[in-house]
């Protein structure tokens, strides 16, 4: 058998090499003149507009990080918060303070404010700036919900949070006593007012107005001073990652309330259906979004607890209906966890309206929860009592063994159910202990010991 090999023309081989090459240069070319234009001369832009939380601190390390990797001469923050975590703003303060290129607190655009929180961060720029109509101040320390603190600890963490920005104050060279006065006696100023007291050093329109007056401004960083120069000089803003969104979204204290309960309310499903796999998995899923959006924020982990222990109670009443105090002490603990959830035994906090659960969350929770506890609860009464009109379990005279002590009312295991059931001679019966049903009255078995028999 004879083989025929294809016929090669060079010229087309060459071609293709040459085309190749002029590509593969062509990419080379592109990838040089981007990182030429990302490393070249420019100021970096980063906003901040929403509480400060620690999603908030790791986005500005962050930015301030990339902002020195990618060249840039100087960092804006741009900046619109109702305040924050007092644990997340010294973080913040510090980075700013520790950063090796200038940084620059805009609070903007007209009507932002840098309230309480804001305050700290504004004033540990290197230099503060802020647009018209914005505010600044008001940052006497509350709780982590926004509650009053009690009297002794209120004034143990203001005097920390006065202390804090005069040394930061001091540091900037700023006016310490006008700056104190937003912590001590909640005073806010205008951008005005900041500007006369020596709090801020520019009030400026809008981005270009303030990149004017940034030109030539000496500032000094602990290398040494640094004189900027703005001419004609790019902004480019640094954006949230993919996972600072998605974390952005889970530490909001209502999706994570919610998260919590539909996480409990699942695995309650799969532990009354063992093997069906799903709720249990969603359960899962959704539980770790939870605990992730509550590891971001001032959570009290004691209300999580009785979070908790509502589920366990709920389901030990689903496994014995008709007792009743489990679902009941359940609820209590389950409401009593969601008003606790972010107030009470946090960390003092400077004051923001979003570190609580809403009232509309816990109602909808708590209203999902007790529709679905009376359906499984009526679901299973039914079961129980179609199968024993029906014939198919005769309990009467049949072996159970108690699973809760008999006081002298408890629960007992029989023919594979847990049923409710009382000593018929009022004596106690330890857990654990074999019985034998008597009678069956309604959704209760009276039951004695079957030590009894052989006596």
């Amino acid at each position: 058998m004879l083989h025929y090999a294809p016929q090669v023309n060079p010229m087309r081989h060459s071609l293709a090499f040459l085309s190749l090459l002029l590509g593969f240069g062509g990419l080379l070319i592109g990838l040089t003149q981007t990182a030429t234009a990302q490393s070249g001369p420019h100021a970096a832009l980063l906003v901040i507009d929403d509480a400060i939380q620690p999603q908030s601190s790791k986005f500005l390390s962050r930015g301030i990080d990339k902002a020195v990797d990618d060249g840039a001469q100087f960092i804006i923050v741009q900046l619109d918060t109702p305040g924050g975590l007092f644990s997340s703003t010294r973080d913040m303060v510090g980075d700013i303070l520790a950063a090796e290129i200038p940084v620059v607190v805009y609070v903007s655009p007209p009507g932002a404010r840098a309230a309480s929180a804001g305050t700290f961060i504004t004033a540990a720029a290197h230099v503060a700036a802020m647009a018209p109509a914005t505010n600044i101040g008001a940052a006497s320390p509350v709780g982590g919900g926004g509650e009053d603190l009690p009297d002794t600890i209120k004034s143990k963490a203001t005097q920390d949070a006065a202390a804090f920005l005069r040394s930061v104050a001091d540091e900037r060279g700023r006016n310490g006593e006008a700056l104190e006065e937003t912590v001590l006696n909640a005073v806010a100023y205008t951008e005005s007012e900041a500007l006369e007291l020596d709090i801020i050093d520019i009030v400026a329109r809008d981005m270009d107005e303030l990149l004017s007056q940034l030109d030539g401004r000496t500032v000094e960083l602990r290398g040494g001073q640094v004189t900027l120069e703005t001419g004609g000089l790019d902004v480019r803003r640094i954006n949230k990652n993919s996972v600072e969104k998605f974390l952005g979204v889970v530490a909001n204290p209502d999706l994570a309330f919610i998260l919590l309960t539909i996480g409990g309310v699942l695995l309650i499903i799969e532990l009354l259906n063992p093997g069906v796999f799903v709720p249990g998995v969603l359960g899962v899923i959704a539980l770790a979004l939870a605990f992730l959006g509550l590891g971001n924020l001032p959570v009290n982990w004691i209300a999580v607890g009785l979070i908790g222990l509502a589920m366990g109670l709920f389901f030990a009443e689903l496994q014995a209906p008709g007792l009743g105090i489990f679902g009941f002490l359940g609820g209590v603990s389950f409401v009593l966890g969601a008003f606790l959830l972010f107030g009470g035994l946090s960390a003092p906090a400077i004051p923001t309206p979003s570190f609580r659960v809403s009232l509309w969350a816990i109602g909808a929770a708590s209203g999902v929860m007790g529709a679905m506890l009376v359906t499984l609860f009526w679901a299973i009464l039914k079961s129980k009592k179609v199968s024993y009109s029906s014939g198919t379990l005769r309990l009467v005279g049949q072996t159970a063994r108690t699973t809760t002590p008999l006081e002298p009312r408890g629960t007992v295991q029989v023919a594979g159910e847990r049923w409710s059931a009382v000593s018929d001679s009022g004596d106690p019966i330890p857990e654990g202990e074999e019985v034998i049903v008597s009678e069956v009255e309604g959704l209760t078995l009276t039951v004695f010991r079957a030590s009894t028999l052989t006596e």
